[in-house]
């Protein structure tokens, strides 16, 4: 499957309209390219619906969130329900003020998502409507390990049974879950979280993915989040052995996200079927 799901981004090359934050947007640009992708960061709402309706996916990213942002991506999202291409959101930042989840909120009335990608506090806050998010990072006592990683299968799966999305939960371990599965995925390197953006780059990474297998959402991002995990452990290998430090290790996460084929999926997968 994750063989059919690289060959279809390469046969491709899906455009990727993002709408994503200012802190981030050039990385998330060139790891679409490096992915197989092709991104275009349009927000303004006076062409968000033309931009859309010639794109293979859309990515909603709330990191830098602003009132005229709100409303291109809604039309934008509107449009991309209409045409059938996946919408991926990402809550960046959720729970932390009140006009990050009531935006979360409307969004997720307005528009239907094919995934939604955040950490622990981020997807919290959109199961619940509130939550305890720090900052963008998610909050301490939310942290999944061994022995709450069930409980939040489960939360992942009731998500996303009420939403009918694709739920990926990211952090030390990744969860990726619908309705009646889910995988715990392994992979990636702490020193991920040393670089802003990670996470944004992540779901521009679903959002190639899924642009380029619309029916295969749960495989791709459950792809595109292993991919992502072993790009970060190739790229902290790599940074050790050049004595490099974050910005060096931000470079490799991208020079092997450009490297990723079915052969390093295959050797360094670290995923466990639910």
């Amino acid at each position: 499957m994750e063989e059919k799901i690289l060959e279809n981004v390469g046969r491709h090359t899906p455009i990727v309209h993002t709408i994503t934050n200012y802190v981030t947007a050039n990385d998330c640009a060139n790891i679409i390219l490096a992915c197989g992708g092709s991104p275009i960061m349009a927000d303004d709402y006076n062409e968000v619906k033309e931009i859309t309706s010639i794109c293979n996916s859309l990515v909603i990213n709330i990191g830098t969130l602003n009132e005229r942002t709100i409303l291109s991506m809604i039309k934008s999202g509107k449009k991309a329900n209409e045409l059938g291409i996946p919408v991926i959101l990402d809550p960046v930042g959720a729970g932390a003020s009140a006009f990050r989840s009531n935006t979360v909120r409307k969004l997720l009335e307005e528009i239907h998502f094919s995934v939604i990608r955040g950490n622990i506090s981020e997807v919290k806050t959109v199961y619940e409507g509130s939550g305890s998010t720090m900052g963008v990072d998610a909050a301490h006592m939310d942290a999944i390990n061994e022995s709450n990683l069930d409980e939040n299968i489960r939360l992942a799966q009731h998500l996303s049974e009420k939403t009918g999305a694709v739920i990926a939960i990211t952090g030390a371990v990744d969860l990726v879950a619908a309705e009646n599965k889910a995988y715990v995925i392994r992979n990636g390197h702490k020193m991920m979280s040393q670089i802003t953006g990670t996470g944004c780059m992540l779901t521009a990474v679903i959002g190639t993915f899924c642009g380029s297998n619309p029916d295969q959402l749960l495989e791709s991002t459950k792809t595109a989040v292993c991919a992502m995990g072993i790009s970060g452990e190739l790229a902290y290998q790599k940074t050790k052995h050049t004595n490099g430090g974050t910005s060096s290790f931000r470079t490799y996460l991208i020079d092997y996200m450009s490297k990723i084929n079915t052969t390093l999926l295959k050797e360094g997968s670290k995923i466990e079927s639910r």
